[in-house]
């Protein structure tokens, strides 16, 4: 920046004192290039400041992705927590359904947790989102089955 005010600076003194036959060389002084190894620099290598914002918004980006794609499978972990307090019957070990089915949520989020791949942790939010809902539709088609023998039975 001081470099171009000295050099614009150095301009106006030269068009100022400059005569009507000096003209000429007043125009080549405007295009002879740079006044200094800094202006020259300044003009003709790529700076290294743009590379790092570049980077630094692609990094903000991968973070903001990173959050949110952890947000996604915090919030699918507790609506997988949620879901199975409505699996309160053992299975045929006697243990409850809603303890194996936190094992196996837990699992398989472990299995998961280093996953980078923005792909794969996509497709396995979406599978575990759908197998979550699945799950609670069968067992809603279920209790709606049981009520409406229980209706019939009733009569």
């Amino acid at each position: 920046m001081n470099a171009k005010l000295q050099k614009w600076r150095n301009l106006s003194i030269l068009w100022n004192t400059a005569k009507p036959n000096h003209a000429v060389s007043v125009s080549r002084a405007l295009h002879n290039g740079p006044d200094t190894v800094e202006e020259l620099l300044d003009r003709h290598v790529v700076k290294k400041e743009k590379k790092s914002l570049d980077e630094e918004e692609e990094e903000l980006l991968a973070r903001r992705r990173l959050t949110s794609t952890r947000r996604e499978a915090l919030a699918l972990y507790r609506d997988i927590l949620r879901a199975t307090r409505f699996f309160p019957w053992p299975d045929q070990r006697g243990v409850p359904w809603r303890d194996v089915l936190r094992e196996n949520a837990r699992r398989e989020f472990e299995e998961a947790r280093f996953e980078r791949d923005p792909e794969v942790v996509t497709r396995l939010l979406i599978g575990g989102r759908d197998a979550v809902e699945a799950a609670l539709e069968k067992l809603a088609e279920k209790h709606r089955q049981q009520i409406e023998k229980d209706r019939g039975d009733g009569r």
